[in-house]
């Protein structure tokens, strides 16, 4: 097992990840020293690209475009959770926001998280 140390900089970023993969070839076994070197360089890699490579929600327009494609959905079937075909068009267009019914509606309906509905 080697010294676990934190992550400062790109370059120990890299180190992390070569460790990390040299590891997981070695298939350990839970319970064992390198499984818990495993264990604390994740959590560590984890906490590093938190960081510096954030990843954003995504748009809630793209997100429900993504959940129609997905689904098979046409802008028609969205009515019940809009009102009306023109408050669907306006919104998958970005010329309109989420009520706030409409929100509860796409997440009970749809399953969306509500905070890509509300980003």
């Amino acid at each position: 097992m080697k010294t676990v140390k934190p992550i400062r900089t790109k370059t120990d970023y890299k180190a992390a990840l070569k460790r990390t993969d040299e590891i997981i070839a070695m298939n350990p076994k839970k319970g064992t020293a390198i499984y818990d070197e495993l264990d604390v360089l994740g959590t560590l890699v984890s906490a590093y690209e938190d960081i510096h490579y954030p990843i954003n929600a995504p748009d809630p327009v793209e997100a429900v475009k993504y959940v129609m494609e997905e689904q098979g959905l046409k802008p028609k079937d969205l009515v019940a959770y809009f009102g009306s075909k023109g408050i669907v068009s306006e919104f998958l267009n970005h010329k309109r926001s989420l009520s706030t019914r409409s929100i509860k509606a796409l997440h009970d309906g749809l399953g969306l998280p509500y905070e890509v509905l509300f980003a």
